[in-house]
């Protein structure tokens, strides 16, 4: 069947350079969007083969972020004349349980929003489990599922993604091989994981109907897609790991058609590509060698500089030994470029051999400009090296990319209004919009949306907290731009895709900024994805500035920061900022001005830590790791990598 093919797309090449340690057909993609497109041509393929003979294409659906683009690519089939839906039946994975239908929770409405409402499929052809039954019909209703899928022969393709327990379907962690549809109790990660689509833990459900792993291995062929560098750790041990109920995914090792669709980030812990020298022997080059010279140290708990040809040999770089000449060379040559990347000078050290400097001596002072995806993410993430920056003179700019509305309390906003009101008590006007929004908060369930006004007074919260931020840091409040960039401005979890506008917004502050150094969020772990949108924006302005031929650029750096939600990993950190304790701590006092993100967050991720307890773990965590690898001892370190886009 010839492929559904658009020219403006291109699928990453699948490498299988050596995949022993792999019990599961895994390709690896550049990113999400061309791995979804393979899928989608899967399935575009199936459903045209069926109908070329007559027959019903029977497909097993999944919800969640992971499949959103493949429904958007068969939307676009159809939408081209491509392909019909008329001879397909699809049955999904699961539901919540309770949920009602046209609950904004509920994976009716999302599966209609991404795909149903915009095919051609027979209603009466989509199934979807029911979780607005009462406790005594579940049971009954699952046996009669079962009988649904296999009453039409069967599922074709099951499209699956993959939790952070290893799940697929709502099948959690003790779940068995033959386990079939039925009602099961949410795991806590799994509910952690899914809390800032309801707004909070306590508001997301306790239980679902999930179909059963058994139902899963029924299918004639199953795909899993899995994006990210979070996803990374669970993905290696369902393809490499041993089979277990504890990790329901690895039951998919016993599937005759089961494929692996990754994105890199997600491959990343797999060994052909985490540590490829001990599955073959590797065309060594400077990025892999210091990649493998780190990982041995750290695996024997030694200083790089005690490595030695054994230490080499017995863990499969024997031929780097050959190749390079001995254990000392290579260690030295690791050795001072770790040496290198640690500066207490993030803006370069003025009227200095700069040659072995991450970053340049002049101009000084520079001219720097922090893009931050939320209100409080420079500060978390790099608050020790924007400190530092404006120590010793440079010009800082902080851009605050959205307003970061949707993670603010509503209790922040009857706490501020009534402050604001008592301020006002003489204003009428003011004291009615008071009353108003006390009365919608109170009638607001869980997930609603806030009206235009409530989500006004949320953003300039967040602004304020801002601002005492910049304050505290030595940052003028006129060089902090809140870009409230369009694509965030939704009220919800679900942004907008990318605009025009998103872009130019972005282009206009950098053209008027005309910084020596961007730093911007490489976080890509954010498990709403701003972060990613936000770098995303970041770089297709810095193209088009670049296709313009603007003079600054040229003489621009561009860093990335992690920390909210990672560290970059040792391997790849290019400048290394040292946090001495009492920088360290007016880091934390300058997160801790971010008050209604304080004690208890919207969104806390799969780390219910507060975020300045993470950020202050992993700079810590950073410097002890440089410190064990043989490198001078620090209180913490804060990472960050070079884009080059010039």
């Amino acid at each position: 069947m010839q492929e559904i093919a658009d020219n403006n797309i291109k699928i990453e090449p699948v490498d299988y350079e050596t995949v022993k340690f792999e019990k599961i057909n895994t390709q690896i993609y550049q990113d999400s969007p061309q791995a979804s497109w393979y899928v989608a041509n899967e399935i575009a393929s199936l459903i045209k083969q069926k109908q070329d003979q007559g027959k019903k294409a029977v497909l097993g659906l999944a919800t969640g972020s992971t499949p959103i683009k493949v429904y958007d690519y068969l939307v676009q089939f159809y939408k081209e004349g491509r392909l019909s839906f008329k001879n397909v039946v699809t049955f999904n994975l699961d539901e919540y349980f309770p949920m009602e239908p046209d609950s904004i929770h509920s994976y009716v409405k999302f599966m209609n929003e991404h795909l149903f409402n915009h095919i051609d499929i027979e209603p009466y052809n989509i199934h979807i489990p029911d979780g607005s039954l009462s406790m005594d019909e579940v049971r009954k209703y699952c046996e009669d599922y079962e009988e649904k899928i296999k009453n039409v022969g069967g599922i074709d393709i099951q499209i699956l993604g993959i939790g952070r327990t290893g799940h697929i379907g709502f099948n959690e962690p003790g779940s068995t091989l033959n386990s079939k549809t039925r009602l099961i109790r949410l795991d806590s990660v799994t509910r952690l994981d899914a809390s800032s689509d309801f707004f909070g833990e306590e508001n997301v459900p306790k239980r679902a109907i999930t179909m059963g792993v058994g139902t899963i291995m029924n299918a004639r062929k199953v795909i899993l897609m899995a994006w990210g560098e979070g996803k990374s750790s669970i993905v290696q041990q369902a393809v490499e790991g041993a089979i277990k109920e504890s990790v329901p995914a690895t039951f998919l090792q016993h599937h005759e058609n089961c494929t692996f669709i990754l994105d890199k980030a997600a491959a990343s812990s797999l060994t052909r590509i985490k540590t490829p020298w001990l599955a073959t022997e590797c065309e060594w080059n400077d990025r892999l060698i210091k990649t493998a010279t780190i990982w041995l140290s750290e695996k024997l708990g030694k200083a790089i500089l005690k490595l030695t040809n054994e230490d080499y040999n017995e863990f499969g770089m024997g031929n780097l030994i050959a190749e390079i000449g001995s254990a000392e060379q290579i260690n030295l040559k690791v050795f001072n470029h770790l040496q290198h990347t640690i500066t207490g000078w993030p803006g370069g050290k003025p009227n200095a051999d700069d040659s072995q400097r991450p970053e340049r001596a002049e101009p000084h002072p520079k001219t720097s400009l922090i893009f931050s995806p939320h209100p409080d993410d420079d500060v978390i993430s790099m608050g020790g090296t924007l400190l530092r920056l404006v120590d010793q003179g440079h010009k800082v700019h902080i851009a605050y990319q959205t307003s970061g509305s949707i993670s603010v309390f509503d209790d922040e906003v009857i706490r501020f209004m009534d402050f604001a009101s008592d301020v006002q008590k003489d204003n009428k006007e003011f004291q009615k919009r008071t009353k108003e929004v006390r009365q919608f908060l109170a009638n607001k369930k869980p997930g609603d949306l806030d009206n235009l006004e409530v989500q006004q007074f949320k953003s300039l919260i967040r602004k304020g907290e801002a601002l005492a931020a910049c304050r505290y840091c030595g940052v003028s409040e006129d060089n902090a731009h809140f870009l409230n960039l369009p694509f965030y401005e939704t009220g919800t979890v679900r942004k907008k895709p990318i605009s025009d506008e998103d872009v130019q917004i972005t282009y206009d502050l950098l053209n008027e900024v005309k910084p020596h150094q961007i730093f911007a969020a490489g976080d890509l772990s954010d498990p709403h994805g701003t972060h990613r949108v936000c770098l995303q924006i970041i770089f297709k302005a810095l193209e088009k500035l670049k296709e313009d031929r603007v003079d600054w650029l040229k003489n621009c750096y561009v860093w990335l920061y992690r920390g909210a939600w990672q560290e970059w990993d040792i391997a790849d950190i290019e400048m290394a900022v040292p946090i001495g304790p009492k920088d360290m701590a007016r880091k934390i006092n300058a997160i801790f001005k971010h008050q209604s993100q304080k004690d208890s967050a919207m969104f806390p991720g799969n780390d219910d830590r507060e975020f300045w307890q993470r950020a202050e773990q992993r700079n810590k965590d950073t410097a002890n790791r440089y410190n064990e690898l043989g490198m001078a001892e620090y209180e913490a370190m804060e990472g960050f990598v070079r884009y080059h886009f010039a």
